[in-house]
């Protein structure tokens, strides 16, 4: 099977990635891919145990914490069923990059590095944090279709989120995860952008050029009461995708 293969896929490569958020990022996968239309009703837990390789409480605990989204909803008796497409809006709520086919996807993570340091100034003012505060610095690259697209650049405060990344690789949905292991709940954020040239290191980890146009995107992400939660600079190759916001 499709989705069982994905797993194992996943199992051989980040071993250390706890299941449940694995057959969670299968699940929102096939929700962005339509593979489970709005109001369909999904397979049943014992199915998708049979299907993904995992348990039956692995997959009801990443359907806990889709039914929480809002892009699932149990009904009792019933099944566990899609949300409609206007509850599913959170999927890419913090997520703007749509390919020039009109196609979203929720791109894969690759973690490059990450290291524990020191806030510098930029850093203490992004994070509301004292100058020198311990913090957690993570570089990862998105992939689109297992194309290198996106360099990013995530600094949490390690007051907020600690240790995140060293005991076991995040998952590629790094706020479901904030959620889930430290009850950090992202509702907001601040943007800013522009375009900026490929350093030497982003041409390489990109595959393209040095000196190469980016889409550079600076977002501070807030939980309740605007307490900063991390601090993330990507940049974008948008030569097959463009930066798209619905304000509907």
């Amino acid at each position: 099977m499709v989705l069982r293969e994905s797993i194992s896929r996943q199992r051989g490569a980040r071993r250390d990635v706890p299941l449940y958020e694995m057959v969670d990022s299968v699940i929102r996968k096939r929700l962005v891919e339509n593979d489970y239309p709005p109001g369909s009703m999904l397979p049943s837990e014992i199915q998708l145990a049979k299907e993904l390789g995992v348990s039956q409480g692995t997959v009801r605990r990443a359907l806990d914490g889709l039914v929480a989204e809002g892009l699932v909803n149990r009904r009792q008796g019933l099944g566990t069923f899609v949300s409609e497409m206007e509850d599913r809006r959170s999927l890419f709520l913090f997520f703007n990059m749509i390919a020039h086919d009109g196609r979203q996807e929720m791109p894969a993570a690759r973690l490059i590095s990450a290291e524990d340091g020191q806030a510098s100034e930029e850093e203490a003012r992004k994070l509301a944090v004292t100058p020198g505060a311990p913090v957690r610095r993570l570089l990862r690259i998105r992939l689109f279709r297992e194309t290198p697209t996106i360099v990013e650049r995530v600094v949490v405060s390690e007051s907020v989120l600690p240790g995140l990344g060293r005991d076991s690789t995040p998952p590629d949905h790094l706020f479901r995860h904030y959620e889930t292991r430290y009850k950090v709940t992202v509702v907001e954020a601040d943007e800013s952008l522009r375009a900026v040239a490929a350093t030497a290191e982003e041409a390489r980890l990109l595959e393209i050029a040095p000196g190469a146009p980016l889409l550079e995107v600076d977002r501070v992400a807030f939980a309740i009461g605007r307490r900063p939660v991390e601090w993330r600079v990507s940049r974008c190759d948008t030569s097959g995708h463009d930066y798209h916001i619905d304000r509907g």
